[in-house]
């Protein structure tokens, strides 16, 4: 089962491919929503799951991501070559200074000072016209790579899978690298990784800076499949939604941020559709809340914990 367990993300992956061609496009857009968020929950896991560090401003990586992209289209558009790098490292740069500063802090200290410097990139976005103010900034030209446009559905959908797939291996790898064992050994216990001769703030600075690059990568697939960004993407909920998905999913796993993403978001679908739940559906949010409070306490360490309750061997 554990054996399996290793090439069930690969799978899926493949499965996903090959019945892409299949889905209705509403459900393809979907799929896409749901991959997009699946790697934003992956970058904030690195950070939560295998660091211990809880953020509250981890949204603010994934709309710089995305506003740099839109901005640096411009009305011409752009290329992908050059855009994905621009938010990645737009994304990585702000998260540098950010946790050269925030990690200097511990405890719900970290959490208020990540959640001060995604509320003030929110509002250098929200109260000045650089970013278009609360309504935002469309993008005029979707990215190009040669003969790859990201107008088309179907680039957007294997773009995003692909983008998915390499996430989720570059965790992977960095789970079992020298990095991840020593932030393993810092969210055990920090003082004996200290008192050990590693340089603690280095590796938690190091992952708090590839954490940003990759909800950078977020968002720029969330603006290249939009066509359009505003603030929101940086509000402080969802900073708590994207928390609320690797809680859902299964704290420590990288199967379990995807879970989680996918969970969250087919909720908010279901119990947002009147066709659905009827006239529930007008407090979609109120029943969204008792529905995630009911699964975490019922399954404290997450949906992926299920495996664990169905075999003695279930998934690590």
């Amino acid at each position: 089962m554990k054996h399996f367990s290793h090439w069930l993300p690969l799978a899926c992956a493949l499965a996903l491919a090959a019945l892409g061609p299949w889905m209705t496009p509403y459900m393809a857009d979907l799929v896409v929503k749901v991959m997009i968020l699946s790697i934003f929950a992956l970058s904030l896991e690195l950070l939560v799951g295998m660091t211990g560090l809880v953020s509250l401003g981890h949204a603010a990586f994934y709309g710089i991501g995305a506003y740099a992209t839109v901005l640096g289209a411009g009305r011409d558009g752009g290329s992908i070559a050059w855009l994905l790098p621009l938010a990645m490292g737009s994304a990585a740069a702000y998260a540098l200074v950010v946790g050269a500063l925030s990690l200097r802090t511990r405890g719900v200290y970290f959490i208020m000072v990540t959640l001060a410097f995604a509320q003030m990139a929110f509002f250098v976005f929200h109260d000045t016209p650089f970013g278009g103010g609360s309504d935002g900034i469309y993008m005029y030209v979707r990215p190009t790579l040669g003969s790859i446009d990201m107008e088309s559905r179907w680039v957007q959908f294997y773009g995003v899978l692909g983008a998915l797939a390499g996430t989720y291996g570059l965790l992977a790898l960095i789970r079992r690298s020298r990095l991840g064992a020593a932030l393993a050994g810092i969210r055990v216990n920090e003082q004996r990784m200290r008192a050990a001769g590693f340089a603690v703030y280095g590796y938690k600075l190091a992952a708090f800076v590839i954490a940003g690059a990759l909800a950078g990568l977020a968002g720029f697939l969330v603006a290249a499949r939009d066509g359009v960004v505003n603030p929101e993407l940086m509000a402080w909920h969802n900073s708590g939604e994207v928390l609320l998905m690797i809680i859902l999913g299964g704290l420590g796993h990288l199967r379990g941020a995807v879970i989680g993403a996918v969970a969250f978001t087919l909720l908010k679908e279901v119990l947002s559709t009147h066709a659905l739940v009827g006239p529930l559906a007008d407090q979609w949010q109120l029943t969204l809340g008792l529905a995630i409070i009911a699964f975490v306490a019922l399954l404290p360490k997450g949906l992926i914990g299920l495996a664990a309750r169905l075999s003695p061997r279930g998934a690590a």
